[in-house]
């Protein structure tokens, strides 16, 4: 079944074939009217759109009707479904799943988005099957397409060509799971959903020693920390020279000492 067609729609549209080619597998796409198809020069759903069509000129002498494939398409109706449906080409195969999208559009004509919705009922609904494919049976007496005709009874029963094949009890069942199955809300399976790679989180780049603002503040602190105790002692009377070096080896304790904190260290990007 062509994925475009709903899934009441599909269920109903093998049916129909089942009870018009009396089949509904893939050889059933190749079958016209009285199983004739073995006459032809090549399977249907190896033939063209047009193909199809021009062929179909012969066939209602020939076979007595020129329904084909396994909705029964009769000539007139491929011609006006080509003529309502632009997408449509004469090259295009007559392929099973361009059949069922013709079946499909068929159905829509009939009503069937209205009986879904409940704007007509079971009994219009299959009047208009009936009305469609002939070997459907209207579930009610009504006016046939020539005079009236009984529930049970084919919409063209009189013409000497066509009857109902199948009981309209089992019509009737089968709507209802149309209905049923139409209704019901489908949702989209989806696969599962693979977990969002993990991003890496760039490590923050350590600080050189001589850009860190805590660095210089410690050290600017020990520095003035040292002159204000030199002064408080009296050695800055001491030689210069000697008030340096003193400084110096000052300086370097407090550096290493606050260097060899672990915290700082991280900080300051030292190994």
């Amino acid at each position: 079944m062509d994925r475009t067609v709903p899934p009441g729609a599909a269920i109903l549209l093998d049916f129909i074939r089942e009870t018009e080619v009396g089949q509904a597998d893939r050889a059933s796409y190749d079958v016209i009217y009285g199983h004739n198809q073995d006459k032809l020069p090549q399977p249907l759903t190896t033939m063209t759109y047009g193909e199809v069509v021009d062929a179909q000129k012969g066939w209602s002498k020939r076979f007595k009707s020129s329904a084909a494939g396994g909705y029964q398409f009769m000539r007139h109706t491929l011609i006006d479904l080509a003529n309502a449906m632009p997408s449509i080409k004469g090259t295009d195969r007559f392929t099973p799943d361009l059949q069922d999208r013709l079946g499909y559009k068929l159905l829509v004509r009939r009503g069937y988005p209205e009986f879904i919705v409940g704007k007509i009922d079971i009994v219009e609904f299959g009047k208009r099957l009936a009305q469609e494919w002939a070997s459907f049976p209207v579930l009610a007496d009504t006016k046939g397409n020539e005079h009236e005709v009984r529930r049970g009874q084919s919409y063209y029963a009189g013409d000497g060509l066509n009857k109902a094949l199948v009981k309209p009890e089992k019509v009737e069942a089968l709507l209802r799971e149309v209905l049923e199955v139409a209704r019901r809300p489908h949702e989209v399976e989806e696969g599962p959903q693979a977990a969002p790679p993990a991003v890496p989180v760039p490590k923050p780049k350590p600080k050189l020693v001589r850009k860190s603002g805590r660095f210089w503040t410690w050290l600017l602190t020990a520095g003035g920390t040292i002159v204000t105790a030199l002064k408080e002692l009296n050695l800055v009377a001491l030689d210069w020279r000697v008030q340096i070096a003193i400084l110096a080896v000052i300086v370097g304790f407090a550096i290493y000492a606050i260097s060899s904190m672990p915290a700082v260290r991280d900080a300051l990007g030292l190994k």
